[in-house]
Order: structure tokens, then sequence, then C-alpha cells
């Protein structure tokens, strides 16, 4: 009897002690922080997370909103499938910062002018999210992500104290120009962010937009204010550089995505006028080309129908990545072509003068590497409709 109550005594205590939330002293801070873009592509936009320091009980703390478990059952065809689940990690600042060290790349730290009440309000808030049954969200890379999370945390805590005002905000960009900003050391990455998201990322970003981006959501933070019960001040009381970026040397390769569509234009645009000259036409190269964007064309079209991600939506680079090229593709293998490829190479020049109406008008900024090869296959189209015609059969 003595040991089960021993035992029932000891669950009960145990209940508290994991439900009962910790009390920080009066010297406790919360900080935002800041990193800078990496090298790879996952951390070519930085990062943002929550610090919570005591040093009376010796609590030095990071709160991640941007990690994932590679370990989720169908993880990767949740991804693939654009349903993706982050969660709220936890760990030590002084591991937190190695991390960064030694991918080189700076923190910052922005700690905030609220009361002791507040601060515990907000790790209260923190700690909770963490648990195993909260601390898991719905991830989107524009509106929900590490960096949009600081802010929503802190209007949650606080509500109508804080004010992001956001003018410090003068530009009018779209998402891609945002995007753009910090890829210019990525060539491939921007080319293959600009294939895969549509139409949507064109549309001006308002000044909330911006705060996927961790530097905007530290300008937001420096331009912020607070309410108190005596006046309004600054939300930021401190900003500090933890970690500096080391000056590296650019490593970028010869072959960006212009160079080697250029390189494919003209390979185009040569054997279509040897064919020309030769009046045979070099089968194979139909084949491959057609092959090829239509095999495009269905990613692109998956991507827009078959997943959830928002911003790949409308996407008009299905006007050159035309999928029913891929099975025109066996039919250009043939020594004679069916009629209907007559009227069809017409139909993906007309798609080709869509697309540049589209691109001019700015409803979709396509990635300035395809000029040369839309050239050259519309180069390609006309040869198929005109020198090409005696290939048809009547």
């Amino acid at each position: 009897m003595n040991t089960k109550l021993i035992v029932f005594f000891l669950l009960i205590y145990g209940s508290f002690s994991v439900t009962a939330q910790q009390k920080l002293s009066p010297k406790a801070t919360i900080s935002v922080v800041t990193c800078g873009p990496g090298n790879e592509l996952y951390s070519t936009f930085g990062h943002s997370a929550f610090r919570v320091y005591d040093p009376t009980i010796g609590l030095d703390k990071i709160y991640n909103y941007g990690t994932f478990n590679f370990n989720a059952p169908n993880f990767y065809l949740n991804f693939l499938k654009g349903d993706l689940i982050y969660q709220l990690s936890t760990s030590s600042f002084n591991r937190f910062l190695r991390i960064y060290n030694y991918e080189n790349r700076w923190v910052k730290t922005q700690e905030l002018a609220i009361d002791t009440t507040e601060v515990q309000a907000i790790f209260d808030y923190l700690e909770n999210n963490a648990k195993p049954q909260n601390k898991s969200y719905r991830y989107d890379f524009f509106y929900n992500n590490c960096s949009t999370k600081i802010e929503e945390v802190v209007k949650t805590v606080l509500k109508d104290k804080v004010d992001f005002s956001n003018t410090h905000i003068t530009s009018s960009k779209t998402h891609r120009d945002l995007i753009a900003d910090y890829t210019k050391k990525h060539k491939w990455s921007k080319f293959g962010i600009d294939l895969a998201l549509g139409s949507v990322i064109d549309k001006k970003a308002t000044k909330d937009n911006y705060k996927f981006l961790p530097d905007y959501i530290y300008l937001a933070f420096e331009n912020a204010t607070i309410k108190t019960p005596d006046n309004t001040k600054k939300l930021v009381k401190k900003s500090r550089t933890i970690l500096k970026e080391k000056k590296v040397e650019n490593t970028s390769t010869l072959f960006q995505p212009l160079l080697v569509f250029v390189i494919i234009a003209l390979l185009i645009v040569i054997i279509t006028y040897k064919n020309y000259v030769s009046k045979k036409r070099s089968k194979w190269l139909d084949f491959i080309l057609f092959l090829t964007t239509g095999l495009v064309g269905i990613v692109v079209l998956l991507l827009w129908f078959a997943t959830a991600h928002t911003a790949t939506y409308k996407n008009f680079n299905f006007l050159w990545a035309f999928a029913p090229n891929l099975i025109t593709a066996f039919y250009l293998l043939k020594s004679k072509l069916p009629k209907w490829v007559l009227y069809y190479n017409w139909v993906l020049v007309v798609l080709l003068g869509v697309l540049l109406v589209l691109w001019l008008l700015q409803i979709q900024v396509f990635n300035t590497a395809l000029i040369p090869f839309f050239m050259a296959i519309a180069i390609r189209y006309y040869y198929l409709i005109t020198v090409g015609r005696k290939e048809y059969v009547h």
C-alpha cells in the first residue's frame, strides 16, 4: 500500500512539474535573432528566431520556427505536394551560434524593450508552442515561415500594444523582385525558381508581404513601437552584432544559365540553317526539343494543379514548355509528318507570341536566360512550318 501511495504522489507531482511554467527573473530578456544568408539555397534568404536570456537562472535558449522532421511519415511525398509541416524547436544559444559561425553567417540580436510581465508572457507562449502537441505548423515560404512567425508571436501576446508601421519600406517590389535580391549569386537557383513559380508572385507585394524575409523582419522591429502606461517608445531596446560575416572569394561557375542557353540556341539555329541548305530535316533535334519542352511542361502543370504550393499557380511557362510536345516528339521522328503537325507548329508560334505579351505587360516575368532559347525555338518552328512543308502528308 505504501509503495502505491508513493507512486501516486510521484505521478501527481510529476504532472504539476510538467504543466507548471518556469518563472523568469526580473533580469530576463527577449530578443529577436536575425541571421545572414548562407551559401546554400536553403539558407540564401537568412533566418529568424527568438532568444530568451535569463542570467539569474542560467537560461539562454533559442526558439526556432524553421525546422522540420526528415523522419516524419511520407516526408518527401508531402514536400513535393507542398504539404510542408515545420516545427518550433529549441536549443541553447551557444549551440545555435556555433552552427552559424561554422557556416560563416552573421548573427544580430534585437533586445525588446518590454517589461517583466511581457517577457514572461512571451516566454510562456513560446514554451507552450514548443510542446509536442503544439509545435507543428503548415509552412508557406511567403506567408507562414520562420520570419513571419516572429511578428505573429509578438502581436499575439502583446496585441495592440505594439505597432509595426512599416513606414521604412519605400520600394514597390513583387515577390519575384524580392527573391531576385537574394539570388544574385545563385543563377541556377534563380532560374529554377522562375521556372517553377507562377504569375502570382509577380503582383506587387504589400509592406507586410516583405516580411517573409528575415532582413525585413529585422527592419520592421527596428522601426516598431510599443505603448506603455506613460508613453510610446521604440520596441527594440538594444541591437547587437553577435557574429560578423567573413569575406570569402567568389566561386561562381562560368556555366551560368544565360551562357548555357546561348549555346543551345546557337546549336538549334546552326542545325536549322544546315537543314535549310541541305533540305534534310534533323529528326533527332526535333525529337529532343519537343520531348524536353514537353517534360518540362508536365512538371510545370503538376506544380500548378497537383500540389498545395501557393506560389506555383498560374505559371505561364507552360506556353513554351508545352506538355503535348511530349507526344508530338514521337511523330517528328517520322520522315512524312501528319498534316496536323503543320498547324500544331503554328499554335506553338502563337503561344510564344502570347508569352511575349504577358512578359511585356509584367503579368509574369520570365527568366532572361531563356530569351535566346525562345528566339531559337521560334526559328525552328518557322522552319517546320515553311521549309519542312514538303514533309507533310496531304
